[in-house]
Order: structure tokens, then C-alpha cells, then sequence
């Protein structure tokens, strides 16, 4: 059964910075396009960022100058380095594939306090 756990989140202030790590189990996923998602008070979960198998990445254009994803495959973990934050990047953070095809996580808090 494939599972995905999002872990790192917290309360930051703004202009602060937070790395999430999001650990997979039952399958892995070094051939796949990996991301990271969020979802936003009262939103739609969006895009982020995201990793493909080879390594090149791509992003969500306001998180571009921000945010890095990266990857570990032997721990089978995908990463996200969170910097600049700011208060409208307070939201519930994700992992999946990317697309989404995966049942999701519980996520994990990012709050930003102004």
C-alpha cells in the first residue's frame, strides 16, 4: 500500500524559512514525477513545484524565486526548501505525484505569521 507522509511544517514568521519533507512507503518512486502541492484556507489545492525522475524541476511562477524542490532517492523522500516565506503561503502542504494519482497524505501546516 503506498503511502505518503508530509512532515516539517510549523509556524514561521515572514521572511522566514522551512524545509518540508514528504517520505514515501510501499513503492518507489525514483521513475516518477514528484510534487509538491498546497492548499490554501477556503482554496482549491494547487501546484507548487515539481521533480522529474532525471532531476530537472519546475514551479508554480510565484514560488519559483522562493522555493526548491529536491529529492533523495535513496531515502525515497522528496523535499521542498520554503524561503522568503510570506503569509499567503500559509496553507496545507502535499506530495504526490505529479500529476496527482496517489491517495493524498494528510499534509502538513505552514502558517506565516505577518
Amino acid at each position: 500500500q503506498v503511502q505518503l507522509v508530509e512532515s516539517g511544517g510549523g509556524l514561521v514568521p515572514a521572511g522566514g524559512s522551512l524545509r518540508l519533507s514528504c517520505a514515501a512507503s510501499g513503492r518507489t518512486f525514483t521513475r516518477y514525477t514528484m510534487g509538491w502541492f498546497r492548499q490554501l484556507p477556503g482554496k482549491e489545492r494547487e501546484f507548487v513545484a515539481a521533480i522529474r525522475a532525471i532531476g530537472d524541476t519546475y514551479y508554480a511562477d510565484s514560488m519559483k524565486d522562493r522555493f526548491t524542490i529536491s529529492k533523495d532517492n535513496a531515502k525515497n523522500t522528496v523535499y521542498l526548501q520554503m524561503n522568503s516565506l510570506k503569509p499567503e503561503d500559509t496553507a496545507v502542504y502535499y506530495c504526490n505525484t505529479s500529476p496527482p494519482r496517489l491517495p493524498w497524505g494528510q499534509g502538513t501546516q505552514v502558517t506565516v505569521s505577518s
